[in-house]
Parts: structure tokens; sequence; C-alpha cells
């Protein structure tokens, strides 16, 4: 199962979300390729956030190696499932989308979690209400689901 997940910048969010899903994957020996995205062009190899980095050391994710870049079309061809974190993500990959079989694969990550309530991941760089943590464990969680939903693929 090849999935990628997208935010606006892909410094924060989804990054995390990649290492976690990685992370899991290699522990449940399950083959993917897993990857992340953003939009905004002036992030492009841009690295995670101090911050990002200082969390997942603590939690034992792998972030020396992310770089930010940019999703492009060529993506839904490459992924089963484009995973995003907001309202602005999905319509940013949905005017993307070649066709109406790129537009299913894109979805909000907590529907894994909670189907249908197209729940988002607040971004902690522009929510002051919001910390690292809660954005870690609503990830944390919607990752356990993917792997649950990947053993039964």
């Amino acid at each position: 199962m090849n999935i990628i997940f997208i935010c606006n910048e892909n410094v924060c969010r989804s990054p995390v979300a990649e290492a976690l899903l990685k992370k899991k994957f290699k522990e449940n020996n399950i083959e993917g390729t897993i990857a992340s995205a953003g939009f905004e062009s002036f992030m492009i190899n841009e690295p995670v956030g101090d911050c990002v980095r200082e969390m997942g050391l603590k939690h034992h994710l792998d972030l020396t190696e992310s770089k930010a870049r940019i999703f492009t079309s060529e993506d839904f061809d490459e992924y089963d499932m484009i995973y995003v974190m907001d309202t602005q993500n999905f319509r940013d990959v949905k005017d993307v989308a070649r066709n109406k079989n790129d537009q299913q694969k894109v979805d909000y990550i907590m529907n894994v979690v909670t189907p249908g309530r197209n729940m988002t991941i607040p971004n902690p760089f522009t929510d002051g209400k919001i910390n690292f943590k809660k954005v870690y464990n609503m990830l944390d969680n919607a990752t356990d689901k993917i792997v649950e939903l990947a053993r039964n693929h």
C-alpha cells in the first residue's frame, strides 16, 4: 500500500505522519511506499522545524532526511491513498486531480478514526491554541488505524 500525507508546507504535520507510518509499517512487516508533500513553494527543500525534530526524537522518529516538496498530479499515479490534514489541503489536492479516480484517492486522515466526520489536524504553527503533543497524538492514532487497514488490505 502506497500512501502520501499532505499538509500546507510539508514541514510539520505530514512529515510526522510519514515518519510514524514508516516506523509502524517496518515494525509490522507491511510493504509500501510512504511519503509526504505540501503546496507552499517557498518551503521546497526546507527541513522540519526544530520543535518538530525534537518531538520526533522524543518519539524515536527519524525526521533528519525530511525535506519539503510540492504535491504534483504525478503523485496520483504513485500512491493508493492521499491523506490530507485539513480542508484547505483537501481543496488543493482535489484541484490537482485529473479525474474521478484521482479524486477517490483523497481523504482526510482523521476519517480513518472517525469515518465521514472530516475532522482536521490543526496546524500548530498557525493555531496558537494547539500544541505539538496534541497533533502528534492525533497522527499516532490515525496511523495506528492505517496499519490496521493495511493488514486487512
